[in-house]
């Protein structure tokens, strides 16, 4: 097969209703061993969630190459391109890399979903570089997600959990809980700040040394905002404190003001503008709470879009008020639900979002989903 280039890569990995998503590990196993199993010299710190997990990888990574130590990250979903999921020392993957490593992988012949190629090419590409340390964000669940290949790690953080994506993973927070939990390996701790029963049974299945931690109050040093941030920031310093107790807490407190994870309530003060990657009720919820503790008394302009699966409806009841100027917007992809659809369930007037709406008059929130950011012309990479 002829390599392809990285613009015919992404087409590929784009194509619709090839890639679609289904659970199980044996496809991506049977890459992996064609591959030489790279996974299997990869020291890993994995996390799973429902919300949160991408900014508690943000955090590791961060205070890692703070440390010195070459540290690979992937996370998803992306913002703008594909190779912001797999990333070194904050750097992404070449394209020219990125688009040589799918086509190698697609040659092999399996019928692979999208997310199954992206974790084949990480692992691969992390290997080739021999990075000292990889943190690991699960796609979706845990128990069969791809990145689950992986036969230890260093440990396992399960974050915030909540319902989502319910038709895959049940439809409560135990069963959800059941599926986080399969990320749990024989004798490697597992951190979390939720109490669940189903975590603590697969701890104590897998002799792993189960650590429940209380979300921190002061979040001053971190530079990613939000009140929801002070359970992330505990589980990344737990974790950091039981892997690497040698890393001094001068090196952790430098690193926290340099973390990056865009679109989490990350404020514009020139367009007094907070982009939310709020996808589901409960980022909804983290979302309200945070705008009204630290934007309390401020008039609020919302732009909202929604894939058409997600509950956008109590969605739309807990982030807006009679008060607020609403938009939404329609975006490019077969999911995204219409202005009408978004309208005929909220009780409040609204308009559809035209591009010229947000003005620095009020706090403006663009949230909803994370596909839909690319097209605002009001953000740029």
């Amino acid at each position: 097969m002829t390599n392809l280039s990285y613009e015919n890569a992404i087409k590929l990995l784009t194509s619709q209703g090839k890639f679609q998503i289904k659970l199980g590990l044996e496809r991506i196993k049977s890459v992996l061993e064609k591959l030489g199993n790279p996974q299997d010299d990869l020291k890993c710190i994995h996390v799973a969630g429902t919300n949160g997990k991408g900014s508690v990888c943000a955090i590791l990574a961060t205070i890692l190459q703070e440390a010195g130590f070459k540290t690979g990250l992937y996370t998803s979903p992306h913002i703008f391109e594909y190779t912001e999921r797999i990333k070194i020392n904050g750097v992404e993957i070449p394209r020219e890399t990125f688009a040589d490593l799918v086509t190698e992988i697609v040659a092999i012949g399996e019928d692979l979903t999208e997310f199954e190629i992206l974790t084949a090419v990480m692992f691969k590409y992390f290997a080739n570089e021999k990075v000292d340390y990889v943190i690991l964000e699960t796609g979706l669940g845990g128990r069969f997600d791809a990145t689950n290949v992986i036969k230890s790690n260093l440990c396992s953080i399960i974050t915030h959990i909540d319902l989502d994506h319910t038709e895959r993973l049940g439809n409560t927070r135990s069963k959800i809980a059941f599926e986080k939990a399969g990320i749990i390996k024989p004798n490697c701790p597992v951190i979390t700040s939720e109490g669940y029963e189903e975590i603590k049974d697969a701890a104590d299945e897998n002799n792993s040394l189960f650590l429940l931690v209380t979300p921190f109050s002061d979040t001053t040093n971190l530079s990613l905002k939000g009140t929801y941030q002070g359970e992330n920031l505990a589980l990344a310093l737990n974790c950091i404190q039981l892997l690497f107790p040698q890393i001094p807490q001068s090196i952790v407190q430098k690193a926290l003001p340099k973390v990056q994870h865009p679109c989490r309530f990350e404020y514009h003060a020139d367009k007094n503008l907070i982009i939310d990657g709020a996808h589901n009720p409960n980022g909804a919820v983290a979302l309200r709470e945070s705008l009204d503790t630290i934007f309390p008394s401020e008039p609020r302009r919302f732009i909202f879009g929604c894939l058409r699966h997600k509950d956008y409806e109590k969605m739309i009841n807990t982030l807006f008020t009679s008060n607020d100027e609403i938009y939404f917007y329609h975006f490019d992809n077969p999911n995204s639900c219409t202005v009408e659809e978004l309208q005929a369930v909220c009780p409040y007037p609204s308009k559809p979002y035209s591009g010229s709406e947000i003005t620095p008059d009020k706090l403006n929130i663009i949230c909803g989903s994370f596909y839909m950011i690319k097209e605002l012309t009001i953000f740029e990479k």
